[in-house]
């Protein structure tokens, strides 16, 4: 088992990246093993570590199709949905409440309809 080359922080030799400096050259790892890794020292714990792969390697990002972006509109809806009254809250619904701030508080709820209700999201 080879042993990968550690370089430390900001000194990598050019032709590496991260996986986030993938991404943002539109590329991604492709099945590629990682290649280096960076050390950022730290002072009363261990060394933080990010991983580095070839640029030469790397393939281009695979397009979103329409069922991918389909799903996507799908599962942030459902993030959105109240469980308890069925509304579109209008927000990503926190996992800490489990559901929205009207049903969560109803004391401080506004009197009438809600704040967050419309004829749309309304059931």
């Amino acid at each position: 088992m080879a042993t990968l080359p550690v370089f430390r922080w900001r000194l990598a030799p050019d032709g590496y990246a991260t996986y986030r400096q993938l991404r943002a050259l539109g590329l991604r790892p492709g099945g590629q093993d990682v290649a280096a890794q960076i050390e950022r020292p730290r002072r009363r714990r261990g060394p933080l570590v990010a991983y580095l792969y070839r640029i030469d390697r790397a393939k281009p990002v695979r397009p979103m199709t329409a069922a991918r972006w389909a799903a996507l509109a799908k599962a942030n809806a459902a993030r959105r949905t109240c469980p308890q009254c069925r509304r579109d809250a209008g927000y990503v619904i926190p996992p800490t409440l489990g559901t929205c701030t009207t049903c969560a508080f109803p004391d401080n709820a506004p009197e009438g309809r809600s704040w967050n209700s419309s004829p749309r999201t309304a059931r």
